[in-house]
């Protein structure tokens, strides 16, 4: 059985359940909602804690990943903040992901923003992320140690294991490639 849900704050987006595999569940039934609750409602990047099936048809997952911000999309690069960050960070496994930090006002961060685009499109088992360095996220531009704009980290397993500084597109390009075939 397949289940394809809805996103929001303190909710899971989607699931998959395969009711032909040896996982089995167990079936709880309440007088508003039928809930299904065993340790294997997990996946390798989001615990389910609960799936309910409501009467009246809707049906709603309660999820161990409790940010409310952006939904990463394959293919698209991610704007994040400093309390987005981390939790998509650690959300995204052994993936690699790559943050652009930049400020809206640097013309080198304008000019390789469209080819960072471009690679979102290109690398679909990697997270692209992008970090506006101003005031409001300060506290994270200074944890992560940036210096100038544009930086790019790539980090994997959430550790930081490569740098860019500067608009160096090759550079970014061989980075990447170096992560993803770790």
């Amino acid at each position: 059985m397949a289940l394809n849900l809805c996103t929001s704050p303190k909710w899971i987006g989607t699931t998959v359940f395969d009711s032909a595999s040896s996982s089995k569940l167990s079936l709880a039934s309440s007088s508003s909602t039928t809930s299904f609750s065993s340790s294997i409602l997990s996946s390798k990047n989001v615990g389910i804690q609960r799936l309910s099936l409501r009467r009246n048809g809707g049906l709603s997952v309660r999820s161990s990943l409790e940010t409310a911000g952006p939904t990463v999309t394959v293919g698209k690069v991610t704007e994040v903040n400093k309390d987005t960050f981390w939790p998509i960070v650690n959300a995204a496994g052994d993936k690699a992901v790559v943050l652009d930090m930049f400020t809206k006002w640097c013309g080198p961060c304008k000019v390789i923003a469209p080819l960072y685009e471009e690679l979102s499109q290109k690398y679909l088992d990697v997270v692209f992320l992008k970090l506006d360095c101003n005031q409001d996220n300060k506290s994270l531009a200074k944890e992560l140690g940036i210096k100038v704009v544009p930086t790019f980290k790539i980090l994997k397993d959430s550790k930081i294991v490569k740098e860019v500084t500067g608009a160096k597109f090759d550079d970014l390009l061989a980075a990447i490639d170096s992560v993803r075939s770790s």
